[in-house]
């Protein structure tokens, strides 16, 4: 069966599947959103449910017709979930399909972190590699 923590990240992940990134209720509100892996002006950590708002747009915005679909839900331990998901879209401006290029890697990753029922910090990886890497698992 699978935990609360498990299908909490599942359900974030229906409305993120659908095209709706508004839903926050699931936020700490002293959450930490990080972004990390697409470059030195997009990266960054934010504070709160609003900052949250600001972090995520700059990677929404950086395609049309953005999309993102959750591949592997793995529970790290209690309080951790990792996520690697694949992202579909075209690069604003330049057409570019997410997956042709390096600078739009199609597989990515989310890390959360839960406790009590809250996402309480939020890391985005924009290359899945690096995700791994970082968790010291292998792909």
């Amino acid at each position: 069966m699978a935990s609360s923590n498990l299908e909490l990240v599942r359900s974030i992940y229906a409305d993120w599947e659908r095209g709706d990134f508004s839903r926050a209720d699931w936020a700490d509100p002293e959450i930490e959103y990080t972004i990390v892996g697409i470059g030195p002006l997009l990266d960054g950590t934010w504070k709160g449910p609003r900052g949250m708002a600001e972090g995520a747009r700059a990677t929404i915005e950086v395609g049309e017709d953005y999309r993102l679909e959750g591949e592997r839900y793995r529970e790290l331990d209690g309080e951790r979930v990792l996520v690697l998901d694949r992202r579909s879209g075209r690069g604003k401006g330049s057409g570019i399909e997410f997956g042709a290029s390096t600078l739009l890697p199609s597989a990515g990753a989310h890390l959360f972190n839960v406790r009590d029922g809250k996402v309480t910090k939020l890391v985005v990886y924009w290359d899945r590699d690096r995700a791994l890497a970082d968790l010291g698992l292998e792909g």
